[in-house]
């Protein structure tokens, strides 16, 4: 029988025992020592980094209920952040997303018409064409308050994930079935356990440390994670591409969407005709963003009616589909 060498047995000990063990934090830092870790993930894993002193965020059923302290009736802002992107609503009637809107980054669905006219996501999309300094587009990059942050590998693994446990994972997070956040919850599975489009490889991780695993197993060595940073919170405005558009990655890439859910749970695919670049963005107010922009070069699998197409008047699989992602959504570039 073949005996390992003491340290040789030390180091298989120690990846056996890796992720119970180590703290997330240090688990990011054990399997990608060289490989800063992006703010999106730290705010996940440390939700209190988004609060401002200034604005009381209350953590409901909903979404997220943000009360700016004017005391105005009427005056509140609802934003629903998360697997959708960015949604807002102002209390108007109309305004906002609804909950069984199809996820705008789940390239299987077709756009409802309430998505078309009103998710402000549809300007998130844009050409490749149109990618260079001194163009403008109107966006806004809303600060995600909310609190869903990630779990322990170990714990996570303990709890179900998938439809027919649903009546479990409710009643473990108190969670009333028929809900809005029952029905966020359910939409999150249900996408999770549809089948990836033709091309890509899918995987929902319900841990940093699965996230880690997958991208690593999908690329070898990962080079950069990066994610969207804004200098400030700002309302919608129109923003000008500065000079340096840096191209991270030429084809293959792991992009991440993180969802909701009662936890961090990120919606991950693998492609092999992704182009990812970080655009550097100057706002008409002065607000300077760093905006990360995917490049879909082949999208012939997608659904003909995707929001995108809708939204650009382009054809399936004619032209590449660039959009920019929200601020805690995470691109993994390999080396």
């Amino acid at each position: 029988m073949k005996v390992l060498s003491p340290i040789l047995a030390c180091l298989a000990l120690a990846v056996v025992a890796s992720h119970a063990a180590l703290s997330p934090e240090q688990y990011w830092s054990y399997k990608l020592p060289n490989t800063p870790m992006p703010k999106a993930v730290k705010e996940i894993l440390h939700p209190e980094l988004m609060e401002e002193k200034s604005t009381s965020v209350n953590v409901g059923g909903g979404g997220v209920n943000v009360n700016t302290g004017k005391g105005k009736p009427g005056g509140d802002t609802h934003v629903n952040v998360g697997g959708k992107g960015v949604g807002v609503n102002t209390g108007k009637p109309g305004g906002g997303t609804d909950v069984n809107d199809p996820d705008p980054f789940n390239y299987l669905y077709a756009a409802s018409e309430t998505q078309i006219h009103e998710d402000p996501n549809v300007a998130l999309f844009f050409l490749e064409k149109d990618m260079h300094p001194g163009a403008t587009m109107s966006l806004h990059f809303i600060e995600n308050t909310e609190k869903s942050a990630f779990l322990p590998y170990q714990t996570a693994q303990k709890i179900p994930f998938s439809s027919d446990k649903l009546p479990e994972i409710f009643n473990k997070f108190s969670v009333k079935p028929g809900s809005v956040k029952a029905e966020m919850m359910k939409n999150t599975i249900k996408e999770c356990e549809q089948p990836a489009i033709e091309g890509e490889e899918k995987y929902c991780a319900t841990s940093l440390e699965s996230m880690i695993d997958y991208s690593i197993s999908k690329l070898g060595k990962v080079d950069q994670a990066v994610s969207t940073e804004v200098e400030k919170q700002t309302p919608m405005q129109k923003y000008t591409i500065a000079a340096g558009v840096q191209k991270m990655t030429d084809d293959k890439a792991v992009v991440c969407h993180k969802q909701n859910y009662a936890y961090a749970v990120f919606y991950c695919h693998k492609s092999e005709t992704t182009r990812a670049y970080m655009v550097p963005l100057e706002g008409a107010g002065g607000t300077k963003a760093k905006a990360l922009a995917v490049c879909h070069t082949d999208t012939s699998a997608w659904n003909p009616k995707h929001l995108a197409f809708q939204f650009l008047k382009v054809e399936p699989g004619t032209i590449p589909v660039c959009h920019f992602l929200p601020r805690d959504h995470v691109v993994w570039v390999p080396k």
